[in-house]
């Protein structure tokens, strides 16, 4: 890896193409979610390796509920045996493992593994891997909107007390910006992704579906970030 490179501090990706990658191949839909956990797995050992410090992982969607029932209990049962038997790399890597979104409807044992995968991996601070899992930015706005307004109803701050920070600081992670966002299969839209994190943002979208997103693929969105030239509204 060239050193002079610069390496995104938060990537967000929005894992996009599973269904389409696995029709295109005369399988069922749920196959190219099954291969995106190996893909998955290999990316996040690159991004550790390479010293990206935050990824934000687009899993599962509010509106992912919608889709058909068969498939929908598929992903939950290979939430479960992924982070039960796929993930064993966190630990070598100190991979810190936070999660994004609403509990309900979770199943029960998704919930007990995310809980357990938290608590296990709370002290190390290699890669911070923050899941969104049932997870859709409108319903972040409004979840942290309700928590600032019942701590001014309960006098804890004052409305002087709410700035841009302090709003950043009460979503359901306390992390900072998204520097770039990736969005695999040539989608070019947010689909409810990260918009308050992804403000400032640098944005890519690579034609490729997620499960042949692997590392030859991450290292050319890099080489594009660097590309970039990052002015925050201001001239440069």
């Amino acid at each position: 890896m060239d050193k002079n490179l610069i390496i995104p501090n938060h990537i967000g990706i929005i894992m996009d193409g599973n269904g389409r990658w696995a029709q295109e191949r005369g399988l069922v839909r749920t196959m190219g979610h099954k291969k995106a956990v190996g893909t998955l797995k290999d990316l996040c050992i690159h991004m550790a390796d390479m010293g990206v410090k935050y990824c934000s992982l687009y899993a599962f969607s509010t509106e992912n509920f919608k889709r058909d029932s068969s498939e929908v209990d598929f992903l939950m049962n290979l939430f479960i045996t992924a982070f039960k038997k796929e993930f064993d790399f966190i630990k070598e890597k100190k991979v810190r493992v936070l999660f994004s979104g609403r509990r309900e409807p979770l199943p029960e044992g998704v919930l007990k593994v995310m809980d357990q995968i938290v608590e296990e991996t709370s002290q190390y601070k290699n890669l911070t891997l923050n899941i969104c899992l049932n997870y859709g930015s409108h319903a972040e706005i409004v979840d942290t909107t309700k928590k600032i307004c019942e701590m001014v109803q309960k006098g804890s701050i004052s409305l002087e007390d709410i700035t841009e920070d302090f709003i950043q600081s009460h979503l359901y992670q306390d992390l900072p910006p998204l520097d770039y966002v990736i969005r695999t299969s040539g989608e070019l839209r947010l689909s409810n992704f990260m918009m308050y994190q992804a403000s400032y943002a640098e944005f890519y979208f690579p034609s490729v579906y997620f499960p042949d997103f692997n590392c030859e693929e991450f290292d050319k969105a890099i080489a594009e970030y660097n590309k970039r030239n990052r002015r925050f509204g201001g001239v440069k």
